[in-house]
């Protein structure tokens, strides 16, 4: 029984760490990375960064990013 309970624990805790934090949008991709061993970050979650960014890779580096603008013709 405290093995049902243990995973059933772990199980919520996976769930709750991957539920969104509030944004509808994703990352851009990184095609090529860094040659550093350690690139600075600028923030590590989404938390770090002000309203209406997201902490994202980039080539060198976490950094807060703005929500790319979509335009319409």
């Amino acid at each position: 029984m405290k093995s049902v309970t243990a995973l059933l624990l772990v199980g919520m805790l996976i769930l709750w760490a991957e539920l969104p934090t509030g944004s509808a949008w994703s990352c851009p991709p990184v095609r090529f990375t860094c040659a550093l061993a350690n690139p600075p970050n600028q923030c590590y979650i989404d938390r770090h960064c002000s309203l209406f960014k997201k902490c994202c890779p980039t080539f060198c580096g976490r950094k807060c990013i703005s929500k790319p603008r979509r335009f319409s013709v």
